[in-house]
């Protein structure tokens, strides 16, 4: 175990995981919450897919707000988009916050160093509340395994209409919000649906420590 920490909404690991003949050291880190695996440092396709598909919705993404820091591949792959002027990173677990700040995850002090990025330790709910109409031009919302298959129950209430609604409120004319999904979901497509137009749901399959997995990414337009 590389870091362990106890919150509100129960256990967040960050733990090593080496293959054979690999020094310690050298393996991928793998988060994991309540003991649910969540992202690790091997495979991060779907973390990258979920920005350049999202970007290529939007022909100025200026500013946009990543919900969920993970391990911080979606925000790179964001800020690797010289369009991007801006970028705000909603993350509820201080603790994770932190191993990116201190190099407990070792590529998190230059990806922090950024001076376009902005961390915000808070709920997305809370942040989205508080933010300004009309300021992003793009969200893209991976704070969970989707409805679906929740990591925390807690979380039901981002993919309902009702905070979509808040969201599209943030969005400036022509923006676009990004659903990172572990199953497909009607249900998801159906609540996004009534508050957006152009609802778009794309499959895409990764190998996953060498099992195949199908993934989604649910896309909605203001």
């Amino acid at each position: 175990m590389v870091a362990r920490a106890e919150t509100e909404r129960g256990e967040v690991v960050l733990r090593e995981r080496r293959g054979a003949g690999r020094a310690p050291g050298e393996g991928a880190l793998e988060l994991r919450v309540n003991g649910v695996f969540v992202m690790d440092t091997h495979e991060t396709t779907t973390e990258q897919e979920l920005a350049r598909v999202a970007l290529a919705q939007v022909e100025h993404p200026r500013a946009v707000v990543v919900a969920g820091l993970g391990l911080g591949f979606t925000a790179r792959e964001v800020l690797a988009d010289s369009r991007v002027e801006r970028v705000a990173v909603v993350e509820v677990e201080e603790c994770l916050v932190g191993w990116m700040r201190d190099g407990t995850v070792p590529h998190g002090p230059a990806f922090l160093a950024d001076d376009r990025l902005a961390l915000v330790v808070a709920d997305i709910r809370q942040a989205v509340a508080e933010a300004a109409a009309a300021s992003y031009d793009l969200v893209l919302l991976d704070v969970d395994n989707g409805p679906e298959a929740l990591v925390l129950e807690g979380n039901a209430e981002i993919y309902t209409a009702s905070f979509l609604r808040d969201v599209a409120r943030l969005l400036r004319p022509g923006g676009a919000l990004a659903v990172w999904s572990a199953t497909e979901s009607p249900t998801l497509a159906g609540e996004l649906e009534a508050v957006f137009r152009g609802v778009t749901a794309l499959p895409f399959e990764i190998a996953l420590q060498g099992r195949p997995e199908q993934y989604w990414l649910y896309l909605a337009h203001r």
